[in-house]
């Protein structure tokens, strides 16, 4: 008779093949974001350093390519209709028409001397919007591998168990939590709106997704990093901010206004008696081999990173001079920042500074933008640096991105409830933040104050 345990070989050879090629495209994508590799004298991944030698030696590419992004972005809405839709769409319009303005601006010469300080437009323009304008597309190219072959569902089926005693969500959220917080928050808030709307998220379920883990993308938190003059210490920063984020999630999950939102439990997941990795390196397989043509994956986030890039480019020249101009010449963030005062005393006593406390207003300004305390802390010392960069993230919430993006979301959450949980997640980063930096700094992963 046949031995049937033959006729899986072929099944299992293939699996094994598509593992293989898996963890080898997976592979190339944790390259590209986390390989630290010397250029030139300076040390850093390897998409920054596409982009750097992109802004450096091909400058005026770069400008022309800046230029054309943001009056397209500009027109678009104005040419389709859409900037009707809302009082939202309106605003957004009107900030990428201010952005392309101030670029044009900048470029002819005409900046007035008050704004043509060497911190506030030509920073903004030279320092900020040609960076950042290049490595979202590259980076976005980069996320294909990373994202796309599979690695991301095995993660996320590995955290599974974790999600309802952390988390208080369903254990098919792992994906979304782990998707939301590496890839843009946009695309995070579109998967969790869908979710929530298939009755598969409970109110709350949604709301500590939204809120908790829909960050800005990992192409921008090295752009955060690179202002900030922590690529040296990329890594550490990845993974710190990760894990700030993920602790502050789990904390205010258990906080109200979250805790007190609508919840009934979904269907639970059927039992398995397979193994958690088997299942996992089965929906990573699953993954890979339902997979679209790799042409078509880099195709598709090319041209989300540049229609990322415009918009952010914009608003980190309209919203990013906007900003500077009131943390420079009134004190709204100030105001704001006495909020923060305590926990950033907190975080001074831990890293044995003086600079967090008196800097509350640039960290309150993350609200306004969360790219703005990297902006007004650039030249701050390491350790308050290193603070600003996991904060600006971790916080999530922001009014010129997150916010409106969850609002336009069948989610029902109010103004009032993002800005409370926006003020919790501040402060409790800015606590574990200061813990964490402290730890690294006394093992010697980072430099000592």
């Amino acid at each position: 008779m046949k031995d049937l345990s033959l006729d899986s070989s072929p099944l299992r050879s293939g699996r094994a093949l598509n593992l293989i090629k898996l963890l080898l495209f997976s592979g190339l994508g944790v390259f590209l974001f986390f390989a630290q590799i010397e250029l030139g004298g300076r040390r850093t991944i390897p998409v920054d350093h596409l982009s750097s030698y992109i802004v450096r030696e091909q400058r005026l590419l770069a400008v022309v390519f800046i230029m054309a992004l943001m009056a397209w972005a500009a027109v678009r809405p104005l040419w389709d209709g859409s900037w009707r839709r809302s009082a939202g769409t309106a605003l957004f319009t009107a900030i990428k028409w201010a952005g392309l303005g101030l670029a044009v601006v900048h470029l002819s010469g005409l900046t007035p001397e008050w704004a043509n300080q060497r911190d506030m437009l030509p920073f903004l323009f030279e320092r900020l919007a040609l960076s950042v304008g290049v490595l979202i597309p590259i980076g976005a190219l980069a996320l294909t591998f990373l994202l796309g072959f599979g690695l991301l569902e095995i993660i996320g089926v590995l955290l599974q168990r974790v999600m309802r005693p952390l988390f208080r969500t369903p254990g098919h959220s792992a994906l979304d939590a782990v998707a939301s917080f590496v890839g843009s928050y946009s695309v995070g808030l579109l998967v969790t709106s869908k979710m929530y709307a298939q009755g598969r998220y409970s109110v709350r379920d949604a709301a500590v997704i939204a809120t908790g883990f829909s960050t800005v993308s990992a192409t921008f938190m090295v752009v955060v990093a690179r202002t900030l003059g922590l690529m040296e210490y990329w890594t550490f920063y990845f993974w710190a901010t990760l894990f700030v984020t993920f602790a502050v999630t789990a904390i205010t999950a258990y906080l109200p206004p979250i805790s007190g939102l609508p919840h009934q439990d979904v269907a639970p997941e059927a039992p398995s008696t397979r193994s958690r990795l088997s299942r996992a390196l089965d929906a990573g397989i699953e993954r890979y081999t339902s997979r679209e043509p790799l042409h078509r994956m880099l195709w598709g986030n090319l041209l989300d990173g540049l229609r990322m890039s415009a918009t952010v480019v914009a608003s980190i020249l309209a919203v990013g001079f906007a900003g500077l101009c009131l943390a420079k010449f009134t004190p709204i963030f100030e105001w704001v920042g006495l909020l923060l005062k305590p926990a950033l005393m907190l975080a001074d006593a831990f890293l044995g500074t003086t600079g967090a406390s008196t800097a509350s207003g640039a960290f309150a300004s993350g609200l306004a933008e969360m790219f703005l305390p990297a902006i007004l802390l650039k030249d701050a010392e390491f350790a308050v640096r290193a603070l600003a960069a996991i904060v600006s993230v971790s916080m999530v919430l922001f009014l010129s991105g997150c916010i409106p993006c969850i609002l336009a979301t069948g989610i029902p959450l109010r103004v009032s409830h993002l800005l409370i949980i926006w003020l919790l997640r501040t402060v409790l980063s800015i606590v574990l933040a200061a813990a964490v930096i402290a730890l690294a700094m006394s093992v010697g992963w980072l430099p000592a104050s």
